[in-house]
């Protein structure tokens, strides 16, 4: 297990093939994977390859981590940057378990995250994606700073794009 950050209350990781059972539920609930256009693990097995194959650590020396309540070592969900080759442009994610939303978590780990990459990675911009109706991500991301970029078509849907530069 590798720590990568920490805020008051939350260890941030990367993810391990440790975590394809929470990976796998977190990914069943319907409501928590709505606005992503992915689709639900089959099974933890599928999760467990997903992780085991998983290379942006490797690859870009960042990508998701995991979110860890450092008061009981519980998975929260994960949130990180994710670099696009094809785009050459990075980007901030997250998801969680419903029962942590509105909780302040998505926040308080994104901001992390931001600071992380506009800091000790020197990135130049990062973007948020959503689809327009998950106003609860857009509320996010526009609380962080980022401000509407663009609308986009979101895998069919309408999706928009914020960002943040560093100053």
């Amino acid at each position: 297990m590798k720590k990568i950050l920490e805020t008051d209350r939350f260890l941030l990781r990367e993810l391990t093939v440790d975590d394809a059972m929470s990976f796998y539920e977190l990914n069943k609930n319907s409501k928590v994977i709505q606005y992503t256009g992915d689709r639900s693990f089959e099974s933890v097995e599928e999760a467990v390859t997903f992780l085991r194959n998983y290379k942006d650590y490797g690859e870009n020396g960042y990508g998701r981590w995991a979110v860890i309540d450092k008061s009981n070592n519980e998975f929260l969900g994960w949130c990180g940057l994710k670099y696009d080759s094809s785009k050459d442009e990075t980007d901030l994610g997250f998801r969680f378990f419903e029962k942590f939303w509105n909780r302040g978590v998505a926040t308080e780990s994104a901001i992390a995250c931001l600071k992380y990459g506009l800091g000790q990675l020197k990135l130049k911009k990062i973007v948020g994606r959503a689809m327009s109706e998950n106003i609860a991500s857009i509320k996010v991301l526009q609380k962080l700073g980022f401000t509407f970029d663009k609308e986009f078509d979101f895998d069919g849907y309408k999706g928009v794009i914020y960002t943040i530069e560093k100053k």
